[in-house]
């Protein structure tokens, strides 16, 4: 029954990640696409009426001509194609990980109450709630009369906004989820801008046109403005949602320092790619500079700040540390898993612990017994390429002991 459990909950996560991996990858190069489009849009003498330019593109042995209008054609097609949905369903996919990672393991991996003491409901509750708040400030900020029309200015009091918050995230969350959630705070603001500011705008240019109103430009400009700044955030998302795989980037006392470097890096690589797809030259200087920022960041993580944990176990560790066959498990843990996974790494060529996972007291064994059970007893994920020679009967230890605990419930 907990095998089954354990198993096919690992698997649900594992379907979600996938599925936000695909609609992610659909959203990205979507958005990618259209802003190379729309600055190598060039004028042409045979353009209809209304049109700002055109590309022509060659693809999969055809070819393409596309025209875009500044505001709308004259005439509406039958056939309109929306591109909504890789957003949304990105989004969507995104939250559901968020809860089956974050939520429903909230001890493990949300939670450090040397940081913050929450119960599990309270650290849902900021982490739910501090999703909106980006979107909030930002829509206001955007639609203010003294900076909403200053696309460059919004985006230096969003980066303020984003470092303030990745600070913020990881005076309460563990090193991994703050950089996590900066990722999903950022990622939310980019589909709202979507949702409800580029297709509203959209939707209502196109009725005007079926009621043979002629569409106010400003709809045009206000959608333009939000899908730029959705550009320069995408790289920096897709780091963050990355990071919680590589500790150097999340466990140490300067995180949110390496992710204010991270938003500045994708400021510069798109600023490269966008200059270059307008002129046919990018500067540069743009990849210097990334790599002098990336150096920085490198540096930043060899002083490393563990999330420290707590000093006493929760009711749920209590739970596996008094269970039969613990201090077995314990041996086999710290004879054959602690040499990497500990907060000094003997093993050469590991500075910190792998995934930032430390297995050296019993509050930690009980802290990761799902993790130990599900890699290292039913799996044989670790140790990597079996180096520590841990045997069968070892993982069947930590099989008995893990579903003993479970069953005693």
């Amino acid at each position: 029954m907990y095998y089954d459990y354990a198993v096919m909950w690992d698997w649900l996560g594992f379907a979600v990640r996938w599925l936000h991996v695909i609609t992610a990858m659909a959203w990205i190069g979507a958005s990618f696409y259209f802003i190379a489009l729309d600055l190598s849009l060039k004028p042409a003498d045979d353009m209809p009426e209304g049109a700002y330019g055109e590309e022509w593109e060659v693809h999969g042995g055809g070819f393409y001509h596309t025209t875009k209008y500044l505001v709308a054609p004259a005439r509406l097609p039958e056939h309109l194609t929306w591109h909504k949905w890789q957003s949304y369903s990105t989004w969507l996919s995104g939250a559901a990980l968020l809860a089956i990672m974050y939520w429903a393991g909230a001890e493990l991996y949300l939670i450090d109450r040397a940081k913050a003491d929450l119960q599990v409901w309270q650290a849902i509750a900021i982490s739910a709630g501090s999703l909106a708040i980006g979107w909030v400030i930002y829509d206001f900020l955007c639609k203010s009369k003294f900076i909403g029309g200053n696309t460059n200015g919004l985006m230096v009091l969003l980066f303020f906004l984003l470092v303030a918050m990745a600070w913020g995230y990881n005076e309460v969350f563990t090193g991994r989820a703050a950089l996590l959630h900066l990722g999903a705070f950022t990622a939310t603001i980019m589909t709202a801008n979507v949702f409800f500011i580029i297709m509203p705008n959209q939707r209502i240019v196109v009725a005007d046109l079926k009621a043979g109103r002629s569409p106010d430009p400003k709809y045009g400009v206000i959608a333009k403005q939000r899908s730029t700044h959705n550009n320069y955030l995408t790289l920096p998302v897709l780091f963050l949602m990355l990071s919680n795989h590589y500790p150097l980037a999340f466990a140490t006392e300067y995180n949110w320092i390496i992710a204010a470097l991270v938003f500045l890096m994708g400021v510069t690589i798109r600023h490269y790619f966008n200059t270059m797809h307008s002129t046919g030259k990018g500067p540069s200087w743009t990849w210097l500079v990334t790599a002098l920022l990336f150096v920085i960041a490198a540096w930043l993580s060899t002083n490393p700040s563990m999330d420290s944990g707590e000093a006493n176990a929760s009711p749920r560790q209590q739970q596996f540390i008094s269970a039969k066959g613990f201090q077995q498990a314990v041996e086999t843990v710290q004879g054959r898993c602690s040499m990497c996974h500990a907060k000094e790494p003997v093993w050469e060529g590991i500075i910190v612990p792998p995934k930032g996972v430390v297995l050296e007291e019993d509050v930690d064994i009980a802290k990761y017994a799902r993790e130990i059970y599900i890699q290292a007893g039913r799996s044989h994920a670790m140790p990597p390429g079996n180096l520590s020679n841990i045997t069968a009967e070892e993982r069947q230890v930590l099989v008995k002991w893990y579903e003993g605990a479970e069953s005693s419930k």
